[in-house]
């Protein structure tokens, strides 16, 4: 679905993405893990159009896309769930969820689109009335991925999603990522700290180092391997 290749990604003078390549196949979860600062929002970002690569090719179901706007690249069905939830504070819940649906204009596929959202995250129902600034962390989070959902994408980049939660709330949404990709086939590619879990409900990995992928297998393999078991694992 996803084709990047020989990637080079500046942040004003730092060199963030060097010669960086990944393939994401459809129906898939593909995780990307390593440390802090080691790139990989930033490949998210190359992707979404936000930060564009100085040098290499992305292409999304056989289109370039990587000298197109973020708002371009957004339509043809690429969501980005940034990292810090980015919901908006003032709008309730289901307005959260509405903006997420702005570029459509079924009414009825908006509304079975919300139910389905309140049925993957029953809290969200219950506070269906709330503004999302009154919401806590996990509940925001939530929020964050299903405003990306409403959009139906076809690749939903996940940055971060466990980020500053509660163990139990990490197990939720997991979980349910692994579900939005077996019940509606959606592609996810999850940039994650966490390998442990991210590797647990993913397909394939890659491990990035200082803006270079160091390591590319299968999710299994790599949950298997020595060096991320001592790198990733604390094992």
């Amino acid at each position: 679905m996803l084709k990047v290749k020989s990637l080079h990604t500046y942040y004003g003078g730092i060199h963030a993405l060097k010669s960086v390549s990944f393939n994401l196949p459809e129906g898939e979860i593909v995780t990307l893990i390593g440390a802090n600062g080691a790139g990989k929002s930033t490949a998210l970002m190359s992707i979404s159009g936000i930060v564009p690569p100085r040098y290499g090719e992305i292409t999304f179901l056989g289109r370039p896309i990587h000298q197109m706007s973020p708002d371009r690249i957004f339509a043809l069905g690429v969501v980005q769930v940034p990292e810090g939830r980015r919901i908006f504070p003032l709008l309730t819940v289901t307005e959260n969820l509405e903006m997420g649906a702005y570029l459509r204009n079924d009414r009825k596929g908006i509304a079975q689109d919300i139910d389905y959202i309140f049925s993957l995250f029953p809290r969200l129902a219950e506070r269906r009335h709330q503004t999302g600034g009154t919401l806590s962390g996990g509940e925001q989070q939530m929020l964050a991925i299903s405003r990306g959902l409403m959009s139906r994408p076809k690749l939903l980049l996940l940055d971060e999603p466990s980020l500053g939660l509660a163990p139990v709330l990490v197990q939720l949404i997991f979980a349910t990522i692994e579900k939005i990709n077996r019940e509606n086939k959606t592609t996810i590619f999850l940039v994650e700290q966490n390998a442990n879990m991210a590797l647990r409900i993913a397909h394939r990995g890659y491990v990035m180092e200082s803006g270079v992928i160091t390591l590319q297998d299968t999710a299994a393999n790599l949950l298997n391997s020595e060096k991320v078991k001592q790198a990733y694992l604390g094992i």
